[in-house]
């Protein structure tokens, strides 16, 4: 799609510098833009890109214009506007409503004329499909879910029963939303299914990656609000409830019964063990492990970066000393409270 960059300043509200009736059709990096693309520049690693990039326009801010060689769109959160632009020029493809001949749909399900139904898909009973939906190849829609207007269930995708997604939203290749919980009891003989007999409640707007998994509850749903983001390779378990615009990344798991605030971070490999509570505007970084709860606002690491092996293993000899070490630091301490007397 083509837009002058006088419209997309207009539209997005930024300052124009440069020829308005200049034309742009995609988006690309600055090394790699040609003159029909426009780029961004957010993170100062990059402006030696900046300065010798081929792109038509770049969005940027104010501070930054001096070292662009090209017209410059003006804004105060430069990859945000950049987000909205990127949306603007690459649209998801239109759909072609209909159900492809090889698609297996239960007489029991309700699927609006809107929607757009691809090849080998199972649509099971008792499920309803909103207006502009599409399902993409090889999606399995089992019974009594529900999914939202204009949601994409992309190739492979699995809601496995009482799956229920809000508006715009989108599964990628390879989810499973739905499916049982970790449920089992310990007996004298060995391990005892607990019946997992809740559902999955999805909000508008999340986004869950490719291959996630997102298990259904013991009894109550388990919940994404409005706006979560979810990348690839995320398990979430049973009974979590996971608050509004709260974003994961990759293998990043939580365990089952916890509860997330709104507008949460967890960075790659970040987990959270069960029954855990974590209040609102929480960043945890990356491979840290939360085994309690947390009531401040704050950022939360805990994890151990890579360095040579000699070194790490010595630390760790030292950190298999350290009980050693305190009862010594103790023994000094009640010597030097006696000698006090």
């Amino acid at each position: 799609m083509a837009r002058s960059l006088g419209e997309l300043a207009a539209q997005f509200g930024c300052e124009l510098i440069g020829d308005p009736a200049v034309t742009v059709t995609g988006v690309a990096t600055l090394s790699s833009a040609g003159d029909a693309h426009i780029s961004f520049f957010a993170n100062r690693r990059y402006r030696d890109e900046l300065r010798t990039t081929d792109a038509a326009a770049v969005i940027l801010a104010h501070a930054d214009a001096g070292d662009c060689p090209a017209s410059a769109l003006i804004a105060d959160e430069p990859y945000l506007v950049y987000a909205r632009v990127a949306r603007e020029l690459h649209p998801p493809p239109a759909l072609t409503a209909g159900i492809h001949p090889s698609a297996v749909v239960a007489a029991s399900a309700v699927v609006a004329d809107s929607a757009e139904i691809s090849a080998n898909v199972t649509i099971g009973d008792h499920v309803r499909l909103g207006e502009n939906v599409f399902v993409g190849p090889g999606v399995g829609v089992g019974p009594r879910c529900v999914v939202g207007d204009d949601t994409r269930l992309l190739a492979n995708a699995t809601l496995v029963q009482d799956v229920s997604t809000g508006a715009r939203c989108i599964i990628h290749p390879g989810a499973v939303i739905g499916s049982d919980g970790f449920g089992n009891a310990r007996s004298e003989n060995g391990w005892i299914k607990v019946p997992q007999l809740g559902g999955v409640s999805i909000g508008n707007d999340v986004e869950i990656g490719a291959n996630s998994t997102v298990d259904r509850g013991t009894s109550d749903d388990t919940l994404l609000e409005d706006g979560v983001r979810l990348d690839n390779l995320v398990h979430i378990g049973h009974n979590v409830r996971v608050g509004a615009h709260t974003a994961m990344a990759a293998c990043a798991g939580v365990s089952g019964s916890t509860v997330i605030g709104k507008r949460c971070m967890l960075a790659g490999r970040a987990g959270v063990v069960g029954h855990v509570t974590i209040c609102d505007d929480v960043v945890v970084g990356g491979a840290t492990m939360i085994s309690k709860d947390i009531s401040k606002p704050g950022f939360y690491t805990g994890s151990f970066p890579g360095e040579a092996d000699r070194k790490w293993k010595q630390k760790v000899a030292q950190f298999r000393r350290l009980g050693e070490l305190a009862d010594r630091v103790s023994n000094l301490e009640r010597s030097a409270k006696g000698g006090d007397k």
